[in-house]
């Protein structure tokens, strides 16, 4: 079957080039310039399509070809890459550009289908949104697409990989991470492009619409026509293509992506709302000589500030309750991640109906065995301590019950509280902070922490086909 679609494709690939060149320079260069080839080209082109779709229902992963099924397709001559996907018209649309997708070989045009399917199925359209205005569209764009082709053979020789982009760039990112975590890495390691700038949006020019070539950066650009839809109804929806699509064995990291979907809430789990809070904790101020103070500038014995960029993270555990070793360890292991990229301190609160030890931790090998005590669960003492000693955060992790009401108000930080995954809730009717789920882990009675029997909490890819 590949043969005859070899040939097939060889076939439209003339035409197609040979249509195009009927068009003028000028015709092409012009803003309003739309292509419009013969409906018999078109015919024999999503025939084609139709065909590289069987391929795929008859393939061991024939889940991708039963998703496709379900989609409408459509062509697009505007659109810099050989497929696109966007929420349009109550349903999911799967755009061609033939004359960049008839350049690929049959394998190339399966993981083009399957790469966008997978954009789907990772939320990559709410996730996205939620950190278009902290980061810059290509730091986005190119995360979005390292984490669907770690999971892709026969990618095409532009495909944004992991490996690609550490080589390009002089990186060294870990493979199967979440989306957030490359964007945040990419973003502080690769400039916006100049465009995004200098200018807003609304006022770029789109110059050619015709699009003959691949083009970094814009391959998602389609995705701000998506119609306006609230995040429960878009992931209702997906559940439903899904369960549609489900005829047999699931890829392991198709599987994991659908059981991350099916209990995902809409609000960021609580691994990736603390990387939010990092970019806006503030930094402690460092006096100079070399800057006025800003309140007295005549003041020449009066010391500037500089911002020294040491964040103050207060880690508090409460040993009353629930929360096991293994899993701490792991959500400790998460945190001292997350912040490793900032100038920051972490002390650690063990404390129960009052704090029992305050020590610093630098890395999983500082962190001592927990004190065992009996006391039940306050959290004002907690409060009472960060707000004498300057933190900027604190992240409480605690199985939720102790008071409904805190005596003490925090004063200048942010607050993450981590419920455990065997508690209900917090019994705070006012939490003055974020309140998230952490997912158990499994307990083991000899307290070693094995990290690939751990299931941490959020987006993770080692949650699917790989751990490492």
């Amino acid at each position: 079957m590949d043969h005859y679609l070899d040939n097939q494709i060889g076939e439209l690939r003339k035409k197609s080039s040979k249509l195009l060149r009927t068009f003028s320079k000028a015709e092409q260069q012009a803003a309003k310039f739309v292509v419009t080839m013969p409906e018999e080209f078109q015919k024999e082109f999503f025939h084609l399509v139709d065909q590289v779709n069987l391929s795929l229902m008859e393939d061991e992963d024939n889940f991708y070809g039963y998703f496709l099924f379900q989609m409408s397709k459509e062509i697009r001559y505007d659109i810099s890459s050989p497929t696109a996907v966007n929420f349009k018209d109550a349903g999911y649309v799967i755009y061609f550009n033939p004359l960049i997708f008839l350049k690929l070989k049959v394998g190339q045009m399966q993981s083009s289908i399957k790469h966008e399917i997978l954009h789907i199925l990772s939320l990559h359209f709410i996730r996205a949104r939620k950190l278009k205005s902290s980061y810059h569209s290509l730091a986005i764009d190119m995360a979005m697409d390292i984490v669907v082709n770690e999971y892709l053979d026969q990618l095409p020789p532009y495909a944004t990989t992991l490996e690609r982009v550490n080589k390009t760039y002089s990186l060294d990112l870990r493979p199967y991470q979440p989306f957030e975590y490359y964007v945040e890495q990419l973003h502080t390691a690769i400039p916006a492009p100049e465009t995004e700038k200098t200018e807003p949006a609304e006022s770029r020019e789109s110059g050619n619409p015709v699009r003959t070539e691949y083009e970094v950066g814009k391959t998602h650009d389609i995705w701000e026509e998506a119609d306006t839809i609230d995040e429960k109804t878009l992931l209702g929806f997906t559940e439903k293509v899904v369960k549609l699509s489900e005829k047999g064995n699931l890829p392991t990291h198709v599987k994991a992506l659908i059981d991350l979907m099916e209990n995902c809430e809409d609000e960021l789990p609580w691994d990736l709302y603390l990387r939010r809070l990092m970019g806006t904790v503030e930094s402690n101020p460092k006096k100079t000589i070399t800057r006025k103070n800003r309140r007295q500038p005549e003041r020449l014995d009066l010391r500037g500030q500089l911002k020294s960029h040491k964040a103050n993270i207060a880690v508090a555990l409460d040993i009353s309750g629930s929360i096991s070793d293994e899993e701490f360890k792991q959500a400790l292991k998460e945190v001292l991640g997350i912040v490793k990229n900032y100038n920051h301190e972490i002390t650690l609160i063990e404390c129960d109906n009052e704090i029992r030890r305050v020590y610093p931790v630098t890395s999983l090998k500082d962190l001592r065995d927990r004190l065992h005590k009996k006391g039940g669960t306050k959290f004002n003492p907690v409060f009472e301590y960060a707000n004498h000693n300057k933190v900027n955060l604190l992240v409480y992790f605690t199985d939720g019950k102790g008071e409904d009401k805190l005596i003490t108000i925090p004063r200048g930080y942010h607050v993450l509280w981590v419920i455990s995954g065997r508690g209900e809730g917090l019994s705070l009717k006012k939490p003055y902070g974020a309140v998230k789920k952490l997912s158990p882990v499994e307990v083991r009675d000899n307290h070693i922490l094995d990290t690939g029997d751990v299931t941490s909490g959020g987006f993770s890819m080692n949650n699917q086909e790989k751990i490492i």
